[in-house]
């Protein structure tokens, strides 16, 4: 039987994090089948038999400056990687996150080679922004893996490519970040002297807007709680800023970093101050109640709000299809309304509960995909390979 050839083009750690997972359960699945991969990607996936096409730094690249003093490079590279791929001759082409730069190679890979089936794992946020992108999608990507539960619905709606929910791999950590212990357990129901997540983002735009009211909101609900103890988990590269922010707080934060004294932190808390992002999700799943923020540059929200047409930005709102997190952008994010949001999800009472009883249904849809989105992932991309090859990836 002849090796199964997989093409992978993953831009940053989190996407490298997936793809080992994928590989993971492709090698459980195929057997005693061979693998040759060929593609982009760091952080293990060279050890695990990548043979890369360039170094994945070229490309791992955010905001909107970077991106423009590097596109010569970026462009340079978008043909590179098609053409390696191409060359490669791929079983299938995986393309994880990272849409702006994967998605062209995509399309240059298609133009190219026809036959060769593309999967893309991580699904845009067409949903949310820029919804014309779903339609341009569709000719050069055979299926989207979906991390979240209403993504397949909205992609049918917005006429992209075919889309199945995976499941979130967050599902498969839920123990790191719930209590597992009597005393977590208790620290987690101590209301005289709770401890309360501040989590300002992992951004440095979020950093600057949001920490000023944040510390304006700690004071306010340090001076109704005396015994309450602020714990913020700060991005490494960002604990400088952060501290010097902090710095200028009535009330000053404990500031932890690293993965570890971050679960630490979820597994203790009673009630979190976050950033709108993926760390809503994060405290759902956690079932910690949560108050979110989000303000940006004033040019920022007027574009977003010509831009975004959701009913909530935050995805826990977005999987219920309702709204039980509290929510503040830009000028509703005072000082004022996120203490009194913060205030009635530490204490006991119907706004806590609500929020609780939501996370707990925000678990259960979360759960409908299966215990393990790798797997699940493999199999929706394997079923690609076997519709467009007309025959049973086993016996290829």
């Amino acid at each position: 039987m002849r090796p199964f050839r997989l093409a992978i083009i993953a831009g940053e750690a989190s996407g490298d994090a997936l793809a080992l997972r994928f590989l993971a359960q492709l090698r459980r699945r195929l057997g005693e089948r061979e693998i040759v991969l060929c593609g982009v990607g760091d952080h293990g996936l060279p050890e695990a038999g990548l043979q890369t096409l360039f170094p994945q730094a070229d490309i791992a690249v955010m905001g909107f400056g970077p991106v423009i003093a590097r596109l010569p490079l970026l462009l340079r590279r978008m043909e590179d990687a098609a053409r390696g791929i191409v060359a490669f001759e791929p079983d299938l082409l995986l393309t994880i996150d990272s849409p702006d730069f994967c998605l062209r190679v995509a399309k240059k890979v298609r133009a190219r080679a026809p036959t060769i089936p593309i999967v893309h794992w991580v699904c845009p946020s067409v949903w949310a922004w820029r919804s014309g992108r779903a339609r341009k999608m569709a000719p050069h990507v055979d299926r989207i893996l979906a991390l979240l539960p209403f993504e397949p619905e909205a992609l049918a709606r917005l006429q992209g490519p075919e889309t199945v929910y995976v499941g979130h791999p967050l599902m498969e950590r839920l123990a790191e970040f719930r209590p597992g212990t009597a005393q977590e357990r208790q620290q987690r129901e101590e209301a005289m002297r709770p401890l309360v997540l501040v989590l300002p983002g992992s951004r440095r735009s979020e950093i600057q807007h949001l920490m000023p009211v944040f510390g304006a909101a700690v004071a306010k609900v340090a001076a109704s709680v005396p015994g309450a103890r602020f714990v913020l988990p700060a991005v490494t590269r960002l604990q400088p800023m952060i501290e010097a922010a902090s710095g200028q707080w009535p009330v000053k934060p404990e500031i932890v970093t690293g993965e570890a004294a971050k679960l630490t932190a979820f597994r203790h808390a009673r009630a979190a101050l976050a950033a709108s992002g993926t760390v809503t999700l994060e405290l759902a799943l956690s079932q910690v109640p949560t108050v979110a923020a989000y303000r940006g540059a004033a040019w920022e929200a007027v574009l977003a709000r010509k831009l975004v047409k959701l009913p909530s930005v935050i995805l826990p709102n977005l999987i219920l299809g309702r709204n039980v997190v509290p929510e503040f952008i830009q000028e509703e994010a005072t000082a004022e309304a996120l203490s009194r949001h913060l205030l009635a999800a530490l204490a006991e009472g119907p706004a806590r509960g609500a929020q609780l009883q939501g996370f707990a249904e925000v678990e259960t849809i979360m759960r409908s995909a299966g215990e393990s989105p790798a797997a699940n992932a493999v199999e929706a991309a394997l079923a690609v390979v076997e519709r467009m090859s007309g025959r049973p990836v086993l016996s290829a």
